[in-house]
């Protein structure tokens, strides 16, 4: 991959790539650091990386690396520390609650949505950055939506 290949990849993808690990760790923070070291790793790598593979390599290492990062620090949200449901709220936070929703949810869950809902891969693509065949894939999607669902409850009652 040469310069130019790279400075491309960097203009296309930098934001999504750290909106997805942002989504991912809840951190804006250490999602920028996450984003930045991806990149270090595909300059790295770039003898080795296809550039026409090379947005689906980003997000696989964003991945990975924000793996790396929950399970060195073992920070999960639980249930229960969730603040009180946004329905007492005169006019809900939307974006406050499609966060809070995906909290929630497991690693494998919210890193499924995220691509598949946020960035639009398709399932083969999802398995293929997380290791999952893709009956894997749609059942973590289907389990994760439910889970979304049942958290937010009626939507009639946000309007």
């Amino acid at each position: 991959m040469s310069l130019q290949l790279y400075n491309n990849a960097v203009k296309d993808y930098n934001n999504r790539i750290c909106r997805f690990a942002d989504k991912l760790l809840m951190d804006s923070n250490v999602a920028k650091d996450i984003t930045q070291e991806t990149y270090t790793r595909l300059w790295e790598n770039r003898t080795s990386v296809d550039f026409l593979n090379v947005k689906s390599w980003l997000f696989t290492t964003a991945y990975r690396l924000s793996m790396d990062h929950l399970n060195r620090s073992k920070r999960y949200l639980k249930e229960d520390s969730i603040p009180e449901r946004w329905l007492e709220q005169d006019q809900p936070d939307l974006q406050k609650i499609v966060s809070d929703s995906l909290a929630l949810l497991p690693e494998m869950q919210r890193s499924i949505v995220l691509l598949k809902d946020y960035e639009g891969y398709s399932y083969e693509e999802i398995g293929q950055m997380l290791d999952l065949n893709e009956s894997q894939v749609k059942v973590y999607l289907f389990r994760a939506r439910k889970k979304i669902k049942d958290y937010i409850g009626d939507l009639k009652l946000v309007f």
